[in-house]
């Protein structure tokens, strides 16, 4: 258990915060201020910042660490904690950490955020920084045997890399051995269906109880936050996104950046465009629920001939709306930095016939669900009490979305964090008490429902919209450049989660810095908690309740 956490810094976490609280909570270990766009930054010493996330988060009720980025200057590394509160995420700190570049070592914050394990894992995988008291310092997205680190200064692209395998060992230490019972070390995956996508787990069985679970990813990291990089902020960035979390949830993505790189270059967004953006992104909001519903009855209890193939027909009426609304069926690249690419498709009464239809029929097909899955005896003993996670250790281990709000956390960054024109609209944030796997596939059965409120309403506005004030694009200039040294973090609710996105502009039209925060990523990391004492049928439930995608967790 992390340090401090029968601590609950919920009391503190719905005052509001000044920066005069946080200077004097600080005093003397903040060194100089180092302000983004979206929050008071303080530089902190490298062996400071333990403490001073712990008074942070016990004193001023900033209990979300949402991301860590590490970077490297010609002068020094880098690594910035994006502090929030999950009680009002408006309320933001950043705290940066320099060390040199002779000696890039910093101390953990582990023993604060569970959730620093695996940050600072990928910190020092592709940067190279070093957390000292980590308890568990090894490389997390690429093999243990790689030369060198692909975000520093001095990797070298072109050199050719041998990658040797190495031995599976058990994680069961000998002072952790029981002489009495028959420990056994079990490969899950990388390629099985039921971990959804290329993900290896490496699991320690008691008998048939999981002792202990180790998640290794990385199989499917493409480089996706180099490839932005390299990619100009108006044209060549905004296909990337759909390719993170490939599974209907593409315009989610895409407003993950463009909220981002608006902030950035302080672009403003049409009325009109913001109805289409949000209507786009609760469509996909539904896709991507219906697909984790299907294949988790497929894990659960192998139905591969009802809610399986139910979930995937009402997928396709969705995914049709969206190839009328983009052209494409996943790889949208609909929206642009300060709007849409385009109206709705002509004629536009077909449209919106096509889309009322498919809001009409819905109730009834949720009412399928309920009676094939949510009623069904055996899917309910295989959820109800089982995949456990406490709203503490939600928050620990920074989770979001569904899984979050499975566990009776009320966190929703459309509500919390307003944008697009989700304030404009009556809608409710779905959350549950029961912190099991039942109560996630529940959540996500309700916000099918509200997303299908929002897109009602805004079929209404797009309806009445006057023609001659149908803006879908603000005007932005050809080639973005914005403030050199200029950094923020944005995030949006995306169907997993929390997806965030942090951009350091360096003067010219390409990021210097470009990180992806993955709320699969997030939620992932919290399966060892889950599943601890649990048996190897609820570890497989307990994975498909987190509706992870490998493709936007190795990024």
């Amino acid at each position: 258990m992390s340090a401090g956490s029968e601590l609950d810094p919920a009391d503190a976490g719905d005052e509001s915060v000044t920066e005069a609280d946080l200077e004097t909570v600080l005093g003397e270990r903040a060194l100089a201020r180092d302000d983004h766009l979206n929050a008071p930054g303080f530089v902190i010493r490298p062996d400071d910042v333990r403490d001073v996330v712990v008074d942070l988060r016990d004193e001023l009720g900033f209990d979300h660490l949402s991301c860590l980025t590490a970077q490297q200057y010609a002068d020094r590394y880098e690594s910035i904690y994006h502090l929030k509160k999950y009680a009002d995420p408006t309320q933001e700190v950043s705290i940066v950490v320099p060390t040199s570049v002779d000696e890039p070592v910093s101390e953990s914050v582990e023993p604060a955020f569970r959730t620093a394990d695996w940050h600072e894992r990928e910190a020092y995988d592709l940067v190279g920084i070093e957390y000292e008291g980590h308890p568990d310092p090894r490389r997390i997205l690429l093999p243990e045997t790689w030369q060198g680190h692909p975000l520093s200064l001095d990797y070298d692209q072109d050199k050719p890399q041998i990658v040797r395998f190495s031995e599976h060992e058990n994680p069961i230490q000998p002072d952790e051995h029981d002489a009495e019972s028959e420990t056994m070390f079990l490969n899950i995956g990388p390629h099985h269906p039921a971990t959804h996508g290329v993900l290896h787990i490496k699991a320690v069985l008691d008998g048939e109880q999981v002792v202990d679970v180790d998640p290794d990813v990385g199989y499917l990291h493409r480089c996706e936050e180099q490839m932005c990089q390299q990619g100009t902020y108006r044209h060549q960035i905004m296909p990337y996104p759909d390719r993170w979390d490939y599974v209907s949830a593409g315009l989610l993505n895409e407003w993950a950046y463009a909220r981002a790189a608006e902030d950035l270059a302080d672009i403003e967004v049409p009325e009109y465009a913001q109805v289409l953006r949000t209507m786009g992104a609760e469509l996909c909001r539904i896709a991507s629920h219906f697909l984790a519903l299907g294949t988790f009855a497929l894990d659960v209890f192998g139905d591969f001939t009802a809610v399986f193939q139910y979930a995937f027909r009402d997928r396709e009426v969705v995914q049709d709306i969206l190839e009328d609304l983009t052209g494409q069926r996943l790889m949208f690249n609909y929206f642009r930095l300060g709007g849409v690419a385009w109206d709705l498709p002509e004629p536009r009464e077909e449209f919106f016939e096509k889309s009322r239809n498919f809001l009409d029929e819905l109730p009834a097909k949720i009412d399928e669900y309920e009676d094939l899955l949510v009623t069904n005896e055996i899917f309910q003993i295989r959820c109800v009490d089982t995949g456990i996670l406490e709203p503490w250790d939600a928050k620990q281990y920074g989770c979001t979305g569904p899984v979050a709000r499975g566990s009776g956390i009320d966190y929703d960054l459309r509500r919390d964090d307003p944008y697009g024109y989700y304030p404009e609209l009556e809608w409710d944030v779905v959350t549950m008490d029961g912190c099991d796997n039942y109560s996630r596939v529940l959540v996500r059965m309700q916000e099918v429902e509200q997303s299908a409120r929002i897109i009602e309403q805004c079929l209404d506005l797009l309806e009445e919209w006057p023609e001659d004030e149908r803006e879908i694009q603000s005007n932005v200039p050809r080639t973005l450049k914005p403030d050199a040294d200029a950094e923020t973090y944005r995030a949006v609710e995306g169907a997993k989660g929390e997806l965030g996105i942090y951009i350091r502009s360096d003067g010219t039209q390409k990021p210097a810095r470009f990180k992806i925060r993955s709320p699969c990523f997030h939620n992932l990391s919290a399966l060892e908690r889950m599943v601890e004492d649990e048996y190897i049928p609820d570890l497989i439930a307990s994975l498909g309740s987190l509706d992870i995608v490998l493709g936007e967790v190795d990024r």
